[in-house]
């Protein structure tokens, strides 16, 4: 009987995570998802993190608070405007921007995996429909895999932790396309960068546009809106 694989996801309660997450266990991994309470203001993503990983039939999971709003220097972490109708193709660094994020989270992933014993690590970055954010390249990606390997009990006795990005390279309309051939049912996440009190999207914001374009893009509802 073969090992079981255990990977950590990093599961934010987007599409991107989603189907992230749907990948890995396609590919035979155990899933152990990671969610973080870093302090955003869009916290509605957290139950939607909540509801993908009962669809899922995650193994384990966690969540932790990681209280980035004290740092703040990002319109998602404080009081500040998240922007909204911005040109979608720019390759400027926007305000949602949250300073480390992703390397923070990794590094709390990579932490939790040690304990776990898995040796794999999953993470929905994208670089094309986010090309404004520089921990969502392959640059950076492969600077942490790196680092995975120097930083780590497992890494300095000849072992090797694996950084996915299974997206990196898809922009939204294909990462929409590779989940729904799994299935998935994206009502179950949540996008919107500046919600109502209710949970209704604003429409308006990056993360908003993007999603729209995606379902547009690839021929499909967007089954929050139905």
């Amino acid at each position: 009987m073969s090992a079981v694989r255990r990977a950590v996801v990093l599961l934010s309660g987007g599409l991107d995570s989603y189907t992230t997450a749907a990948i890995a266990r396609a590919e035979g991994y155990e899933l152990c998802t990671l969610t973080i309470k870093y302090g955003q203001t869009h916290a509605n993503e957290i139950e939607a993190a909540r509801r993908i990983r009962s669809s899922l039939n995650v193994s384990k999971y966690l969540e932790l608070s990681v209280d980035l709003a004290s740092i703040g220097g990002s319109s998602l972490t404080t009081n500040a405007p998240v922007p909204k109708d911005q040109d979608l193709d720019s390759a400027r660094i926007p305000t949602t921007y949250v300073p480390a994020r992703n390397t923070v989270l990794l590094a709390l992933a990579l932490s939790w995996a040690e304990v776990l014993g898995a040796r794999d690590l999953f993470i929905g970055v994208n670089s094309l429909d986010y090309s404004g954010y520089p921990d969502c390249r392959p640059e950076f990606i492969k600077a942490f895999q790196t680092l995975a390997g120097l930083a780590t009990k497992v890494g300095v006795e000849g072992g090797v932790i694996n950084v996915h990005a299974p997206l990196i390279k898809l922009n939204k309309a294909e990462i929409i396309r590779r989940g729904l051939e799994m299935n998935l049912d994206y009502g179950l996440t949540h996008s919107c960068y500046d919600p109502s009190d209710s949970g209704t999207p604003c429409g308006r914001c990056d993360s908003c546009r993007l999603r729209a374009r995606g379902f547009k893009d690839a021929g499909k509802s967007d089954p929050i809106f139905c």
